[in-house]
């Protein structure tokens, strides 16, 4: 007993410092290695321990788990790891569930404690389930991505969950009735879930997916208790810990709350009229503040360089901040941002990227197909560390982002992004947007930088053919 604690501790730290390694670029690989090494000897370990080392049917079902794993580690593609995460969420809150529900039918005496924490694994691992369901639909295009808001929306959302706490109540003091009662948690928790990830939309989505990871761990880590295995105990709850921290500091860079998203305060229709009136009149305001704000060209090489062509834009600036989104991973298009970021700097301009903190599908997205093609993260900038620089600098260059640079989101109200801090690539000398189209981004709002008429070129199309284009130029 007491050798199998120390070595739980052991796996424990070593899962722990592994996580302390991937927030290092040049140790990530290993502290990836050593986190999944780590959790495959907690498996092990957990099979010695409770005697089903031989059981041969568990280590089919492990075989099968293995070979889906390396088919989809290798047939996965980058653009697709959002809706993979949120679907490996998915998967760890119904582990929990079925792990809370053969709590309750195990046969044995279960006392008050068990069917608490099974209880609450049901819920929170069904609710992890069915949310992280519907957020990788959204990302993957099956269900609608914009936020869609019911009639009384917010009135289903609190009902359905406090209607889901009074059953987990229940489902402590009447056990006699526990089957009635655990289909009534479940299909109140797959209500609450529906309604809280479907009207998730825009920014917030990656703050949601980083939710559901901590959901995940929560589930384990309850699950846990309910059977009594402390190690199942403290690996959720390393996992609901750092999705929890990374939760908050989204949030706090969003200007959110974890209350909000939960509750959808953030995500609301754009498409009712008292809306949708507010942000044309909003986007219209900021438009005319952003054709305002154009600066003049700050030396004497930017003077030289034709305003209407950012070829010449690009060779002769000095200091150019690039902004990745969601469009550049679309285009498999990070490779040949790196080839413009090197071509600039071999003609003597300084390279930055500035990197929004929802850029993208997930948290980190864009931190990662960057690392990908080799850009050093030393030229990784995060908003508050940028956001100043763009008053000054020679030019931006957007290759694929919308919201995150959208200006409205400081004055249209009524929409998904209202309030959520933007970089200031409006301030910009001059701003090259490479987007596919003039359409609003994931939050459906309007970018009033696509109508400005000074300082901004657009090079629409795909963001592969436009910085290919763009680089043959620059030759």
């Amino acid at each position: 007993m007491i050798l199998y604690y120390v070595l739980c501790a052991i796996l424990v730290l070593g899962i722990l410092f592994g996580i302390s390694m991937m927030s290092r670029v040049e140790t990530a690989v290993k502290g990836n290695r050593l986190s999944a090494i780590c959790s495959a000897a907690a498996i092990l370990i957990t099979m010695f321990y409770y005697h089903i080392l031989t059981d041969w049917l568990l280590w089919i079902c492990i075989a099968i788990g293995l070979v889906i794993g390396l088919i989809w580690a290798y047939r996965i593609k980058m653009i697709q790891m959002p809706q993979v995460v949120a679907l490996f969420n998915g998967l760890g809150g119904a582990a929990s569930a079925l792990v809370a529900i053969i709590v309750f039918y195990s046969g044995l005496s279960v006392g008050g404690f068990s069917r608490a924490t099974a209880a609450l694994a049901l819920v929170i691992g069904v609710v992890t389930l069915v949310g992280s369901l519907i957020a990788g639909g959204k990302l993957h295009g099956i269900l609608a991505q914009r936020p869609v808001v019911w009639t009384a929306h917010q009135a289903i959302t609190i009902g359905s969950l406090v209607v889901s706490l009074i059953l987990i109540v229940m489902l402590i003091a009447i056990p006699d009735m526990q089957t009635v009662l655990i289909i009534f948690c479940t299909l109140f928790s797959i209500l609450f879930a529906i309604a809280f990830a479907i009207r998730v939309g825009g920014a917030d989505m990656p703050i949601t997916i980083s939710l559901l990871n901590s959901f995940s761990g929560v589930a384990g880590s309850i699950a846990g208790m309910a059977v009594n295995d402390i190690l199942l105990v403290a690996v959720g709850g390393v996992v609901g810990a750092s999705g929890l921290l990374l939760t908050q500091i989204m949030c706090r860079a969003m200007n959110r709350s974890i209350r909000d998203i939960l509750l959808g305060k953030t995500s609301v229709s754009a498409s009712s009229q008292s809306g949708t009136d507010s942000a044309v009149a909003a986007t219209e305001t900021t438009s005319a503040e952003v054709t305002g704000t154009a600066k003049e060209t700050a030396d004497a090489a930017e003077e030289a360089a034709s305003a209407d062509d950012p070829v010449e834009i690009l060779r002769a600036a000095k200091d150019v901040i690039i902004i990745p989104g969601y469009g550049m991973a679309l285009a498999q298009a990070q490779e040949l941002v790196k080839r413009l970021a090197d071509r600039l700097e071999e003609n003597g301009g300084r390279v930055r990227f500035a990197i929004h903190p929802v850029a993208g599908r997930m948290p980190g997205h864009m931190n990662v197909l960057l690392a990908e093609v080799d850009v050093p993260y030393e030229q990784l900038y995060e908003m508050e560390q940028i956001n100043d620089d763009f008053a000054t600098c020679d030019a931006v260059v957007i290759i694929g982002a919308n919201d995150v640079v959208n200006p409205a989101a400081r004055s249209a109200e009524g929409t998904p992004i209202y309030g959520m801090p933007v970089l200031n690539a409006e301030q910009a000398a001059h701003v090259i947007i490479c987007n596919y189209d003039l359409k609003p981004g994931y939050a459906g709002v309007d970018n009033p930088l696509y109508s400005r008429k000074e300082g901004v070129s657009l090079l629409l199309g795909d963001a592969a053919e436009t910085l290919a284009s763009l680089l043959e130029k620059l030759q």
